[in-house]
């Protein structure tokens, strides 16, 4: 019987990105590594009951729980949610959370950045001074600078100013940042030249708040931590896992959650936050390269008028 394992999804430290399964073990994620995975028929026992009562009589995929505790009713969740969560344990998920504003009392300091992902995307953000560089590294920041540290709220403040005297918003969607990863400037002088700028207008502005103190203007590139130059374009991204599915494929690139994989099919993304909740086992020989789940084709780029 085929080993089973369950991810509890992809994470960033300084020695790159690993996928981490359920008991703590991780498995590095070095370019050139073969990623290999099927997704298992039948979940767990209870799974597969709740499948047959349906009509599907196939693997289920599971709500992975909140804050360390198991979903109590192992409820089914989407294959194209991110989260993978039911909606109460997504609630309780968010009920300690800073980007939700619930932890208002944390005495940790907090950094206030500019982000970059592409040309015209920036963001603006914060993150426990404590986690470094990682927050960016999740989110797949190209290129970033502090803006400055200090208690929670007023870091806070400094973000709700920038995005409303600036106009710079604190999110932007992962299908953007996917589709200019392989058309990115070539130095990193180009690639941070809008953080430069922001940086500049957001130092200059009133209001900034007495707790919070400033930083310099120093970008940070991960053009080669994510293995993005001279990058393939992809020709697709992974929607959903299906029971029975197979994604396998080299690893070109990592950024932020997503795995850019050298298929038979071209270069595909596989956005790792679909991945838990599953069961997963290694894919069986002869599979190399093969992309067997749901993959939402991108379009060709236009290289003439007709």
């Amino acid at each position: 019987m085929a080993h089973v394992w369950k991810c509890s999804g992809l994470r960033w430290s300084d020695d790159g990105p690993a996928l981490v399964w359920s008991g703590g073990r991780r498995s590095a994620l070095g370019r050139g590594k073969r990623v290999a995975f099927a997704v298992a028929e039948r979940g767990s026992e209870g799974a597969s009951q709740r499948g047959s009562e349906d009509g599907a009589g196939r693997g289920v995929r599971e709500c992975v729980g909140a804050r360390g505790h198991a979903c109590p009713a192992r409820t089914p969740v989407s294959g194209r949610s991110t989260g993978a969560r039911c909606e109460e344990c997504a609630r309780l998920d968010r009920a300690h959370s800073v980007a939700a504003d619930t932890l208002a009392d944390d005495p940790r300091p907090y950094h206030v950045y500019v982000a970059w992902f592409g040309p015209g995307m920036v963001k603006v953000g914060i993150t426990a001074v404590e986690r470094g560089p990682a927050r960016l590294l999740e989110q797949g920041a190209v290129c970033f600078s502090w803006l400055g540290a200090g208690p929670l709220m007023a870091a806070r403040r400094a973000e709700e100013l920038l995005r409303a005297a600036l106009r710079v918003p604190d999110r932007i969607p992962y299908g953007q940042k996917r589709a200019v990863r392989a058309a990115l400037p070539g130095s990193s002088t180009e690639r941070g030249s809008e953080i430069v700028e922001l940086h500049a207008r957001a130092v200059a502005l009133g209001g900034w708040p007495e707790a919070l103190v400033p930083e310099d203007c120093q970008v940070v590139d991960h053009v080669g931590v994510f293995g993005l130059d001279g990058i393939s374009a992809a020709v697709g991204e992974v929607t959903e896992l299906v029971p029975g599915g197979v994604v396998s494929g080299e690893l070109v690139a990592a950024a932020g959650p997503d795995l850019h994989l050298a298929t038979r099919r071209g270069v595909v993304v596989l956005d790792t936050r679909l991945l838990p909740g599953w069961e997963l086992t290694a894919a069986e020989a002869g599979e190399e390269g093969q992309v067997r789940v749901p993959v939402r084709e991108f379009a060709a780029p236009q290289e003439g008028l007709f």
